[in-house]
């Protein structure tokens, strides 16, 4: 079970109850609407419609409904711990009230996730009337499930074959046509993949599947999109120390993302052209694993000094930028979980982005924000561009300098984009530290509604 079906949710409103979602300055005039104990209950308990803060309303048959605070916050997570704070035992309705009932829906579906296999279920989260009109919040927060369900599948469940397994379920799930490289064929279209993958006994895998909208044409815009799925990264010979490998199992999570785009898109069946690439594969150490110093022959002809071995993820999508350069994409998208650099620049919430285009890169910073899904921009600094230089081979795959990581690595990946190709990398930590408000604990889709807004919009200007 790779992929859970959103269970928060119920179509009726029979027999629900309400919550009310209140704003300091509306206060006031709820308190009005109430009966006069339920008033002075909210009176003597404080209440002050603060962000997160909740009152049950009691009545003589137990508690007759709910009260959300709000404060000022617009975001969708002000309504992420109520699956878990409301009562179980009957359902519920949000009441309308100044808030996006879409927002709310996606907030509420995002808290309601767990990730149980491994353990008995302490309790199930409440569930939630929702009316239709809400399949994009809907759509979105399934696929934000599917992306944290890979990424918090361990490792020896989710190894590179059933990846790629589940990559060409998901194609098929909505008539995309996929295509699995694998031994002999992998080496020779993807040397750099091959090449990561040959210290495992799990054998890489690249998946490539293309789809169109039911409206969609020849001429229509296609969007491209490259994930790094490294199921699982120890660095390799340049091995990492063990507390660097305990969440490496999300180093697919570029990958994650990336499907869990697709999967919106094609939902939506918004009008385009769609092309996916995703390289599975594991970073292991063996005596057939690459070494510091090889040199690689990649698929476009460049060739590659390993500099470390733990600067795999640039390796298994330089070969797929090259590739989706070939088709012409009016977009090309590749996101993965690059580098610790970009974390220590921004942190574990902000995707960096880098992109070639002023124009694509404002509008999808623009989008992020409206969608409470942020990234944050850094540049494409040629002025670091030499220091990819080596001795013996065209280029390296690290940087001869400890500084700018993310960036370096992002000028690597730009010398596999073709001229005059819209290219945006993002570089994301996929994880969620520590759990909040419809963001628990664990794996994170981040960036991919940020994505989705734009393709929806700026894409089909």
């Amino acid at each position: 079970m790779l992929d859970q079906t959103i269970d928060c949710i119920v179509d009726s409103p029979d027999g629900t109850r309400p919550v009310h979602v209140v704003r300091p300055d509306g206060l006031a005039q709820f308190l009005d609407t109430l009966p006069v104990a339920q008033a002075a209950f909210l009176r003597d308990t404080t209440f002050g419609a603060k962000a997160g803060e909740i009152r049950f309303l009691p009545g003589p048959d137990g508690v007759t409904g709910a009260v959300l605070g709000a404060g000022s916050d617009r975001s969708p997570f002000i309504f992420g711990n109520l699956p878990l704070q409301l009562p179980e035992t009957f359902s519920w309705r949000l009441e309308p009230s100044e808030y996006d009932s879409q927002a709310a829906t996606l907030g509420y579906c995002l808290g309601a996730y767990r990730y149980n296999r491994f353990r008995s279920n302490e309790r199930n989260p409440a569930k939630l009337f929702v009316s239709s009109g809400h399949e994009t919040s809907l759509a979105q927060a399934s696929a934000t499930w599917m992306v944290r369900d890979l990424i918090n599948t361990p490792a020896n469940i989710l190894g590179p074959v059933e990846l790629a397994d589940f990559s060409v379920s998901l194609a098929d799930r909505y008539g995309a046509v996929s295509q699995v490289s694998a031994g002999a064929a992998l080496e020779e279209a993807y040397p750099t993949i091959a090449a990561v993958g040959c210290g495992s006994v799990r054998p890489p895998r690249v998946v490539t599947f293309h789809w169109r909208g039911s409206a969609a044409t020849d001429a229509s815009p296609l969007l491209s999109l490259c994930g790094k799925g490294v199921c699982f990264d120890t660095g390799g010979y340049d091995l990492k120390p063990s507390a660097g490998m305990l969440r490496m199992k999300k180093d697919m999570g570029g990958a994650a993302t990336v499907l869990g785009l697709a999967r919106i898109v094609m939902q939506a069946d918004l009008p385009i052209r769609l092309a996916v690439r995703v390289g599975c594969v594991e970073n292991s150490v063996s005596g057939t694993a690459m070494r510091p110093s090889d040199v690689i022959r990649t698929r476009s002809g460049l060739t590659v000094e390993v500099g470390n071995t733990d600067a795999e993820g640039r390796l298994v999508l330089c070969d797929l930028l090259h590739e989706a350069s070939a088709e012409n994409p009016s977009l090309l998208v590749d996101c993965a979980t690059l580098t610790g650099a970009a974390r220590v620049a921004l942190g574990p919430d902000l995707p960096a982005l880098f992109c070639n285009d002023d124009g694509i890169a404002d509008a999808v910073l623009r989008r992020g924000s409206m969608v409470h899904d942020p990234l944050w921009r850094l540049p494409l600094w040629p002025g670091y561009d030499d220091w990819l230089k080596s001795p013996i081979a065209d280029v390296n795959n690290v940087s001869s300098k400890p500084l700018a990581g993310a960036i370096v690595a992002a000028l690597y990946l730009q010398r596999f984009v073709a001229p005059g190709i819209p290219w945006m990398h993002i570089d994301l930590y996929a994880w969620n530290d520590q759990t909040r408000p419809s963001r628990p604990e664990g794996g994170e889709a981040m960036g991919m509604r940020a994505l989705f807004a734009l393709a929806s919009n700026e894409l089909l200007a």
